[in-house]
């Protein structure tokens, strides 16, 4: 049968890093890129401070659906580091980045029906965020 590799996944980091992720996202998302992002997905900002509050209690569920799959991913990746060693956790997320995240992003606004220049855009955002969240990603699984 062979070797059995036992991995010993750092659930204390996964954790950590899913809450990062979320905070990163709450900064690019609504901060840094905010108004660009807002005009990509076709939000009204001129909206009252009570519809605004209305369409924020609608968006728990959907918060709380995206922190379990930004767990998934970490603790997913945390067994690809496991695999190919821990000194190779930042250099093993950026090509998971390379290889599978950029390309679906790639694939996803490709075929929006919005203007080059909004695709474009919308790619940069949301690939740049990605891109950011690996890489932190794989530093703290290197450092855990």
């Amino acid at each position: 049968m062979g070797n059995v590799l036992i991995m010993e996944i750092n659930y204390i980091v996964v954790c950590i890093a899913a809450v990062l992720a979320m905070v990163l996202g709450f900064v690019w998302y609504g901060i840094l890129f905010k108004k660009k992002w807002m005009e990509i997905i076709g939000v009204n900002m001129d909206i009252t401070p009570e519809e605004q509050k209305r369409i924020q209690k609608k968006m728990i569920p959907m918060y709380l659906l995206q922190f379990v799959l930004v767990l998934l991913q970490v603790y997913v990746l945390a067994h690809f580091v496991q695999q190919f060693g821990i000194d190779m956790s930042f250099g093993t997320a950026i090509w998971i980045w390379i290889g599978f995240v950029m390309p679906t992003i790639a694939s996803g606004v490709m075929w929006t029906n919005t203007s080059k220049n909004m695709k474009l855009m919308q790619f940069l955002i949301h690939a740049g965020y990605n891109l950011v969240v690996f890489a932190l990603f794989g530093f703290l699984l290197g450092i855990g």
